[in-house]
């Protein structure tokens, strides 16, 4: 996952308000948003190594995460997705987690990590040292950098989110999707430097990302109701941004 932009504690009716790409290597094998038979878990699954970059449970908990560019960081340690599941599968609240997380972050290989219960919510991450962040309420965004890093699509998520709150939409999650496949490359002199080169920058300021071998492999819109109630919805792709479904998987409210 590699753009995100959330509403946390700022609706009506929705706790939580998430829309979010995830950037992968097409080759990188994974299972589409379900219910796991292993886990009381609703997510998509790597293959890989096991873990998932977006999921949520019927007990109003919500885990996403992203990695961090920056090419001159090793690439060493735990998988990033195993601490998403880790969260999910958990018995701990957002607050003990994240003081526990932070004596073993930098196990992990660079994260940016963001755990929701029904009450608090945390940014968490391991570069350049290991952090916790309580989330206020309001609106965020992360991508590959620090949380609510300006970078031109994460804050022009950000504002297509907020125009949608200001809407007052409730259920209709269409604009959340257009705002996710936007293709707008941004102006170089708005472009971060991570490393990459200008070239790639470009290709990756875009919200939706189309490539033959890496690009966004899935939009997903995740909500919440202060109810309990809720809706997961992921739309699939492949190389060169082909469709290639679609799945909603509704919340039941525990207890």
């Amino acid at each position: 996952m590699c753009l995100i932009a959330l509403a946390w504690q700022a609706h009506p009716r929705w706790r939580l308000l998430l829309a979010g790409n995830r950037d992968e290597f097409h080759r990188r094998p994974s299972l589409p948003l379900a219910r796991w038979e292993q886990a009381p878990i609703i997510a998509g699954k790597d293959l890989e190594a096991g873990g998932t970059w977006l999921g949520v449970t019927d007990a109003g908990r919500c885990s996403v995460v992203t990695n961090v560019r920056d090419p001159r960081d090793p690439q060493h340690g735990r998988s990033r997705g195993l601490l998403a599941l880790d969260y999910l599968t958990g018995s701990a609240d957002a607050v003990t987690h994240a003081d526990a997380l932070l004596a073993t972050a930098a196990d992990y290989r660079p994260f940016n990590l963001l755990t929701f219960d029904t009450r608090h919510a945390f940014y968490l991450g391991n570069r350049p040292d290991a952090r916790a962040q309580a989330v206020t309420p309001g609106v965020h965004g992360l991508s590959n950098a620090d949380f609510n890093t300006p970078w031109p699509k994460t804050r022009t998520l950000m504002q297509r989110l907020q125009a949608w709150l200001d809407a007052g939409e409730d259920d209709e999650f269409a604009p959340l999707f257009s705002a996710l496949a936007d293709p707008q490359v941004y102006p170089d002199d708005e472009l971060p430097d991570t490393g990459v080169g200008l070239e790639r920058e470009r290709w990756l300021s875009s919200a939706f990302i189309r490539g033959e071998h890496y690009g966004t492999r899935a939009s997903t819109v995740v909500a919440i109701g202060h109810d309990g109630r809720g809706l997961v919805i992921e739309r699939r792709f492949g190389p060169f941004g082909r469709p290639e479904g679609e799945t909603a998987i509704p919340l039941v409210a525990a207890g």
